[in-house]
């Protein structure tokens, strides 16, 4: 019951996020939950009542009044927020990401704001009722090993680029707040088995890539391995960290393949 007391808000309602909501709820926490799909968020939400209490409200967190309407919603729920727990973002593939010299503006335009907007909101919006509290509070945005460790495998530069400016928003954010008492930090996966990356996990060559770039997971992670690394670092055990990357990539950033 490491989250006992807590109040967290998850972006997100399937894969990483969905794993972080539910090890959340057992770890004690009250859960709130913004997703831009209102039957995935009322289904994860039924999913988690049992284990304590939970809201939900539907949102496109690239839509500013949305995103600011759904914070205020968990605010009258839980009065309180402790913790954030940022995933929501997106693959620009559909839209030309890819190699530099191929990608479209539109595309590169897309893939910067799915991927920075829902952070920057969220996180805006998250320490703006951690500021209301004395005790302060830990968000935890999610990036990518892409941003640190490239591979000509995977070239999504526009991506790549959403995946970097994560890295420095966790960083003067944490800066500028530690004398707030809110830490912030961000846990930057591998490659993880969920609904975005379903083309990739049916694909036999990738999943043999996968399976040699990733050893300790034997290929694609699970989402609950992130959960686990998000549960530490809203957690009081992670009191004293702040502005740090955490690669949870299964041997990713260490491996040649």
């Amino acid at each position: 019951m490491r989250l006992a007391g807590q109040v967290v808000v998850v972006t997100g309602a399937s894969g990483i996020a969905a794993a972080g909501a539910r090890r959340f709820a057992s770890e004690g926490a009250s859960v709130f939950i913004i997703s831009i799909d209102g039957d995935q968020c009322r289904d994860l939400a039924a999913e988690l009542g049992h284990a304590g209490p939970v809201g939900w409200s539907a949102a496109d967190l690239t839509d500013e009044a949305a995103t600011v309407s759904a914070f205020a919603a968990c605010a009258d729920r839980f009065g309180d927020l402790t913790g954030l727990f940022a995933v929501v973002g997106a693959s620009g593939r559909g839209r030309g990401d890819g190699p530099l010299d191929q990608v479209p503006l539109e595309g590169w335009r897309h893939t910067m704001d799915i991927n920075t907007i829902p952070p920057f909101l969220a996180a805006r919006e998250a320490v703006k009722l951690m500021k209301r509290r004395d005790g302060g509070g830990s968000v935890v945005l999610i990036g990518s090993i892409s941003a640190m460790h490239p591979s000509q495998y995977f070239v999504t530069h526009a991506y790549a680029a959403a995946k970097g400016a994560a890295i420095s928003l966790t960083r003067s954010l944490a800066s500028h707040y530690a004398h707030d008492r809110i830490r912030v930090n961000l846990i930057a996966p591998g490659l993880v088995e969920t609904p975005m990356s379903a083309r990739a996990a049916s694909d036999p060559a990738t999943v043999a890539y996968a399976r040699e770039k990733q050893p300790l997971a034997g290929g694609f992670l699970d989402p609950a391995d992130v959960a686990a690394a998000a549960v530490f670092l809203l957690s009081d055990e992670a009191g004293r960290i702040t502005g740090q990357v955490l690669e949870v990539d299964g041997g990713w950033g260490v491996t040649e393949v």
